[in-house]
């Protein structure tokens, strides 16, 4: 298949191609006529015109200026579609309007973690996501404590969030064909805990060195000393040689409640 556009090796461009995985993507993410949906890195616009076609209004940023006659000619004449040029991760993504309430996209694998993890709380009106991501990113997201790929992101995303769907993807559903596997993960908002940003500070340098205890990376980040981390501990439940990796997600905001 010939490209109309070549990729950006730069950006690590992977474009989606396949049509079929849409109808997959469409139902994950429960499409309704009145959605307003954040689509971050559109690329060629496969998705972004089947998103236009279900919704009231498809809000498309992408980093790379060069695919922008493109995207222009591909949806000419679609009237729902804004293209905002731009890195998302600087963008004032929360100032778009129509807000956004779902976040569908095939995501930039170097941008994916932290877009994810930074609309959490950053896109207060979005409440829901279906995204396109590298599978270890997507089982990640869910992981179990005591796991290897719990981490940060795993205790944020499940203290905010549920998951609703998961689907594989295979790699020739994008032009050029990546090294590494792909997931659709679908997920939608529950409710921010209390004091969240105190929350994800602590959550954030619990696991900043991982393989140290739990007191000890708390004082190497500067959260708090390894006493007052220890004794936050016992209040929890939890003895002083425990790491991060073996706390629930719900303990995590028991550990910030002792810690204040």
């Amino acid at each position: 298949m010939t490209l109309p556009v070549s990729p950006n090796r730069n950006l690590g461009q992977h474009f989606l191609v396949d049509e079929n995985i849409l109808g997959v993507i469409g139902r994950l993410a429960g499409l309704q006529s009145d959605d307003v949906v954040l689509e971050v890195g559109p690329g060629l616009g496969v998705l972004t015109g089947y998103l236009a076609e279900r919704v009231a209004r498809v809000h498309a940023v992408e980093l790379d200026r060069g695919l922008e006659l493109h995207l222009a000619e591909r949806l000419v004449g679609v009237k729902n579609v804004d293209l905002h040029f731009g890195d998302a991760l600087r963008l004032d993504l929360a100032a778009l309007d129509p807000s956004p309430t779902k976040l569908v996209a095939n995501l930039p694998y170097n941008i994916a973690t932290p877009l994810i993890v930074e609309s959490l709380d950053g896109l207060p009106s979005v409440e829901q996501w279906t995204v396109m991501v590298q599978r270890e990113v997507a089982e990640r997201l869910f992981a179990q404590p005591s796991t290897k790929s719990y981490g940060a992101v795993s205790v944020l995303v499940q203290l905010a969030t549920e998951r609703t769907g998961f689907h594989p993807v295979a790699r020739t559903a994008f032009r050029p064909k990546p090294n590494v596997d792909s997931a659709l993960v679908a997920f939608r908002r529950i409710g921010l805990p209390e004091h969240y940003r105190d929350v994800k500070g602590v959550v954030e340098a619990a696991f900043a060195h991982r393989r140290k205890t739990l007191p000890n990376s708390l004082e190497l980040s500067g959260r708090a000393s390894r006493a007052e981390a220890a004794e936050a501990l016992a209040a929890i439940g939890r003895p002083p040689e425990i790491r991060a990796e073996a706390l629930e997600p719900a303990e995590f905001v028991a550990l910030t409640e002792s810690l204040r």
